[in-house]
């Protein structure tokens, strides 16, 4: 059987021979595009792609005709969008719906909100003080218009989440829609999302529930079986894929409520224009290569079940990263952990690591989070400043009380020797001060 969160809190690394190969699939790993050497730790804002994921989009984008034909290239075309759009349902555990390619995820979220807002009954919207502002600024923008409450759950700063309590406190009847967000891109605290959802919907059966998992997506599994919700939305980009590529998949209600689209299409159709076979062609290659890491460890499971393959690589990924997280932490024999450094603190230090993915926000006595950020990169580290002067940080770290934080974001394909280097880095500039 595959190992699960509860049998190892800490995480477990992969093998050496796994993860030679890991890195072989991933572009830019060790160098930038330059050829400068340097330790990419902003997989949050844009992830490592993966070789196959490039190619793929390079081959596909390359093809001029248009899928909306009868002649044998436009018929692969169409069989290409159809089995991107089954894999975005394998990655969500969705049956049925409609999958929705957009630019950007962000972009998705807004039109969701909007089907909702507009043609769902209710005096109240219900979110979160920690949900991007694709989510936030969508749920104000049209509590304002339609002349309706928007009600905001505070975060935990504890945890770095939001409590179920929190959340579902908020709701009653005559809310008409929750949106929350699945795991911080703050602090990478997980929201129980199978708890908000059953509690919302014991308060108001029909509740329409959009989710954000655009930062969850990538580091644990989702399943709209256990977690039935009606639009749900994930980026690419920072899922080993390609930028300029949003998806959401909708449920029928949600699909079907009015919408821009044309006439002639099927109640549930959200694309406008001719599709772009790329991005369906880039998610399959995204679930080709979990699945396959799934498959080194999938011993108990039917191994043509793409689903469960899938399942088994997203596993390995969220123990092998929190196998990561627990070392920048904690240390190894070599080096001492972010814990245990002087002159650094770690936020939003939450004990329980099989609650968080793999990012954390740490800052130094002396020296604020942008200047760290260029000491860093003056090592050749690639890091983020999450600042309040920042239209997408004001909001969440208000909600937990800082001003400011260096955003450290690894992938799987990073190894234990390299959080070692972090460490060592990290000392370097907290002595320096």
């Amino acid at each position: 059987m595959a190992a699960t969160r509860a049998d190892l809190p800490r995480g477990e690394l992969f093998s050496e021979a796994l993860m030679r190969q890991v890195r072989e699939r991933f572009l830019g790993i060790e160098r930038d595009h330059h050829g400068r050497e340097r330790l990419y730790f902003d997989n949050a804002g844009g992830s490592f792609r993966l070789k196959a994921a490039v190619e793929r989009f390079a081959q596909v984008d390359a093809i001029p005709d248009n899928a909306e034909r009868i002649h044998e290239t436009a018929v692969e075309l169409q069989a290409m969008q159809a089995r991107g759009a089954d894999d975005l349902r394998t990655i969500l555990n969705a049956t049925g719906g409609s999958v929705y390619p957009s630019l950007t995820a962000s972009g998705a979220m807004f039109d969701m909100v909007r089907a909702v807002a507009e043609n769902v009954p209710g005096t109240n919207m219900v979110t979160t003080a920690l949900e991007h502002p694709s989510a936030f600024d969508a749920m104000r923008l049209y509590a304002e218009r339609l002349g309706r409450e928007l009600r905001v759950a505070r975060s935990n700063p504890v945890t770095g989440g939001v409590d179920v309590d929190a959340i579902v406190g908020l709701i009653d009847e005559h809310t008409c829609v929750l949106n929350v967000i699945h795991a911080s891109n703050i602090s990478g605290a997980k929201l129980d999302m199978a708890a908000i959802v059953r509690h919302a919907r014991e308060i108001k059966p029909d509740l329409y529930i959009l989710v954000d998992a655009v930062q969850h997506a990538p580091h644990g599994v989702i399943d709209l079986q256990q977690t039935p919700v009606d639009g749900i939305n994930l980026a690419p980009y920072k899922f080993f894929g390609c930028r300029g590529s949003g998806f959401a998949w909708m449920s029928e209600r949600a699909a079907a409520l009015p919408h821009h689209k044309l006439a002639g299409k099927k109640p549930g159709h959200w694309e406008l224009g001719s599709s772009a076979p790329w991005q369906f062609a880039v998610l399959t290659e995204i679930v080709d290569y979990v699945g396959w890491l799934g498959g080194h460890f999938n011993d108990a499971t039917d191994a043509t079940d793409r689903r469960a393959r899938f399942v088994a690589g997203i596993e390995r990924i969220e123990l092998h990263e929190r196998a990561l997280l627990a070392t920048l932490l904690d240390g190894t024999a070599q080096t001492p952990g972010l814990r245990a450094l002087d002159g650094v603190q770690v936020f939003l230090d939450h004990e329980d690591l099989t609650q968080r993915d793999l990012i954390l926000g740490i800052g130094f006595d002396g020296l604020d989070c942008t200047q760290a950020v260029v000491e860093y990169g003056k090592r050749g580290v690639t890091v983020y400043e999450r600042v309040a002067s920042s239209i997408y940080s004001k909001r969440m770290l208000e909600s937990f009380g800082l001003e400011g934080t260096v955003r450290v974001s690894p992938l799987h394909c990073h190894t234990l020797g390299e959080m070692e280097r972090f460490l060592k880095v990290t000392q370097e500039i907290a002595t320096a001060l």
